[in-house]
């Protein structure tokens, strides 16, 4: 490299880094809330003058190419093979982003396992098309925000699988609840959302969005062309399937009377609503659910559609809800457990010459995680669970390292006492300054059950009469995190 390319790679790394990122999230912020009160208003031309000012603003656009290289596939490229790595090549990238002359390329067709040990697609876009999809979304989300039905909890700001758990309970807590639910699963939704509908309907530059919907993907070098859906792995795609099962609820709830006791609770493509009867899911509410989704190019998913009764209970998002004698308890679902500890089982099989420090680390890594999706519901029986079949099958991995040792040498070198517990699976390591510590597995049924506070159902992130309501919520989330950790 030349003295004159370090010198230019030097300045552009500098001046990446002196950017003030605050003020320039205060400038877009801005222009949002505006979008969102335009939206409210129900002034369309000016949302969409509002939405070109942002999409061609240098604030917004430094703010979507420091979302691409800072999200977690920032090291995955696109057809183009291209990585935005360098200051230079970030700064670089702000010249990309222009309405005019923008081709959207292909997307990389790779696949990733699901849960059922099937493949699920997703469409890698180049670093470039992220970044429009990045800038476009600052743009739409104030306004499917504003939009959106109050009881979605997917993929939105500030709003998270707890809140649709809390409001399953809320729905179903109290002893004159609905007792039937019908849970809805929507057949390939990603893969299926009519492009027509889409373009027709999506408060966005329809000039981009038909590029994006229509750019079709690359497999094993072959283009292969995209007639429906929105790909999985764009940046955008969550919001735009959000706005296309926005409504639902309306539609629910316009199917039947106040006495129906009909609530409605969805995430993503996963949704739940509550009936006063089974007649009334199945006569009323499934046909209208039916006819929404067809105007869309979707439909119910037979195998995971289902009427039950609240006796019987539902898994929704890794939670089992259920009524025990009239009493309701929502746990984590047999399948959740069933899966995690797979996991760990497996993760032992193959780990068996690890460091000891290591594995437990990784273990330490996936029980918290876990444990802390889990911690809000009745959870300390299922967390005693695991740490009884994560012991059991430690000792089996450490019978597979020392098969020829004896019980009383095992014990020895791998566990240790603590608290009143005589095998706590344990090593040695030594801190940043010097000393010598023991590292523990960590041990589930210790994690404190905290109960989630659900977000108010109609709160906008976008709408300033709810800005001093997110800036509580958020020191008191700070705060609950803080007594966690003590």
């Amino acid at each position: 490299m030349t003295a004159t390319s370090l010198t230019g790679a030097s300045s552009a790394e500098a001046e990446w880094n002196s950017i003030d990122w605050d003020s320039i999230e205060a400038e877009v912020r801005r222009l949002q809330i505006r979008i969102a009160k335009a939206t409210r208003e129900r002034k369309y031309g000016k949302v969409k003058s509002l939405q070109w000012l942002l999409t061609h603003s240098h604030s917004a656009k430094l703010l979507a190419v420091r979302k691409v290289v800072t999200n977690a596939g920032r090291k995955t490229p696109g057809v183009d093979k291209v990585l935005w790595r360098s200051a230079k090549s970030k700064l670089g990238a702000l010249e990309q982003l222009h309405r005019r002359g923008y081709r959207s390329e292909p997307l990389r067709r790779i696949y990733i396992p699901k849960s059922n040990g099937k493949l699920r697609p997703l469409g890698i876009p180049t670093m470039r098309d992220r970044a429009m999809q990045a800038l476009h979304l600052l743009a739409l989300e104030p306004v499917s925000e504003t939009l959106a039905d109050k009881n979605s909890y997917g993929f939105r700001p500030k709003r998270s699988c707890h809140d649709a758990i809390g409001q399953c309970f809320l729905a179903l807590a109290k002893s004159n609840s609905a007792q039937w639910i019908l849970e809805g699963d929507i057949k390939g939704c990603f893969d299926n959302i009519s492009h027509e509908w889409l373009i027709k309907n999506a408060p966005t530059d329809t000039t981009i969005l038909k590029q994006w919907l229509k750019s079709g993907y690359v497999e094993e070098s072959i283009l292969h062309e995209t007639k429906a859906g929105t790909p999985q792995g764009g940046i955008i795609s969550p919001v735009l399937a959000n706005l296309t099962l926005d409504g639902l609820e309306a539609v629910v709830k316009a199917a039947t009377s106040k006495t129906d006791k009909i609530n409605f609770v969805r995430y993503a493509d996963d949704f739940i609503v509550t009936g006063a009867s089974k007649e009334i899911l199945e006569e009323k509410i499934k046909p209208a659910v039916e006819r929404f989704l067809k105007e869309r190019g979707l439909e119910l998913s037979s195998e995971k559609t289902h009427v039950v009764p609240i006796e019987k209970g539902f898994d929704f998002l890794g939670f089992s809800v259920r009524k025990y004698q009239g009493k309701m308890l929502i746990k984590p679902s047999k399948r959740s457990v069933r899966e995690f500890l797979s996991d760990l089982r497996g993760l032992l099989k193959r780990r068996r010459p690890w460091k000891i420090d290591k594995l437990i680390w990784t273990l330490n890594t996936k029980l918290k995680g876990w444990c802390m999706y889990h911690r809000h519901v009745v959870s300390k029986e299922v967390f005693s669970h695991v740490d009884n079949q994560l012991f059991w099958a430690v000792v089996r991995w450490i019978k597979g390292r020392h098969p020829n040792k004896n019980a009383g040498w095992r014990k020895k070198r791998y566990f240790r006492s603590k608290g009143g517990r005589n095998y706590v699976f344990s090593t040695k390591v030594i801190n940043s300054e010097g000393n010598r510590l023991s590292f523990d597995l960590y041990q589930a049924n210790q994690t404190p059950i905290m109960r989630h506070i659900k977000i108010r159902a109609e709160a906008n992130p976008y709408d300033p009469d709810y800005f001093e309501y997110f800036t509580k919520r958020e020191k008191l989330g700070r705060l609950r995190s803080g007594l966690r950790k003590a």
